[in-house]
């Protein structure tokens, strides 16, 4: 019973543990235009008091006015550095005395408050193509394979916070991704139904997405889509590899032909017999049989030989 207890803590802490520490929320953020408005009416109110004050005609009147205005300007130009440009497709993370405030997603002229400092994360979709690794196979051949991952921020918050640098971070799990797809199937599956890189490409890319998206769920990243863009074996095996696909290619054709020969041998067992064209014995069946096999069978056109007198001569 202590065992079950302290496992499940522990699987609780390990989950507490794994989930992500920050999640992104919109900011708090006004419409940039009546800022910048208000800005430049508190700038010239501010030159204004300035210049009334040079020109007054009492020295209270100058003392006042003078410090008044450049106290206005400098609010004034301080409150507008809270005016930020978001362009479509970015966001901007803010961030109040090193905590988290919010992400900007609205594009346009935006104001948040003029203490944050806002950095910039483009939520563009983005791909990246791995350069051609060489890795071995589940039947330890070496091949040679890259992939096209095409992903975008989801959650800028994560994409910031939780990691040291996301695009790079990406990249770097896309080519263990990629190695680990390739280390558990074969390039060329020998078992029947078995998965293998050439011809379950469909199934295999949707098993690389899938495992990608789990490994840069941390970032905040979403995968849209991900292919190989290259897969061959290694130039030391791929004569050998070559010679053994034409191999296997002749065989399986030869089989596609044993069975279609026997189905049409079958047919015509059948069909005089069914009409009653002629009576054969056993010993006449099997030699029909035999040169039926060689015609359909043989790679080369069949030589006619013309029996002028019966079936037992």
């Amino acid at each position: 019973m202590t065992n079950d207890s302290r496992s499940g803590i522990t699987g609780s802490k390990d989950s507490a543990a794994a989930a992500p520490a920050v999640r992104e929320f919109p900011a708090r953020s006004m419409g940039g235009g009546l800022a910048l408005l208000l800005g430049l009416v508190g700038v010239l109110a501010g030159i204004a008091s300035i210049g009334f004050g040079a020109t007054a005609a009492t020295t209270a009147l100058k003392a006042t006015l003078i410090p008044l205005g450049v106290v206005v300007v400098l609010a004034s130009v301080f409150t507008m550095t809270g005016l930020n440009m978001v362009a479509p497709g970015q966001a901007r993370v803010v961030q109040l005395f090193g905590r988290y405030r919010g992400t900007i997603r609205t594009d346009g002229l935006r104001w948040v408050n003029p203490l944050t400092s806002r950095e910039p994360v483009s939520t563009r979709v983005r791909n990246h193509e791995t350069a051609v690794l060489k890795v071995n196979d589940a039947y330890g051949n070496p091949i040679e394979l890259a992939a096209v991952v095409v992903w975008r921020v989801e959650d800028t918050a994560r994409a910031v916070f939780e990691v040291e640098d996301f695009a790079e971070f990406v990249e770097t799990q896309a080519e263990a991704a990629v190695r680990h797809i390739a280390i558990e199937y074969p390039y060329d599956s020998h078992d029947e139904g078995g998965l293998s890189l050439r011809e379950n490409a469909e199934e295999i890319t949707e098993k690389l997405a899938s495992e990608l998206q789990d490994r840069v769920e941390a970032a905040g990243v979403r995968i849209i889509e991900s292919r190989f863009t290259h897969l061959a074996y290694a130039p030391e095996i791929a004569s050998a590899m070559l010679q053994r696909q034409q191999a296997g290619a002749v065989v399986a054709a030869r089989r596609q032909i044993v069975e279609g020969a026997v189905g049409m041998v079958e047919l015509a067992l059948t069909r005089l017999a069914e009409e009653d064209i002629v009576d054969l014995d056993p010993e006449r069946k099997a030699s029909m049989v035999s040169n039926l096999m060689v015609v359909l069978c043989g790679d080369r056109a069949a030589q006619p030989v013309v029996n002028t007198g019966t079936l037992y001569q």
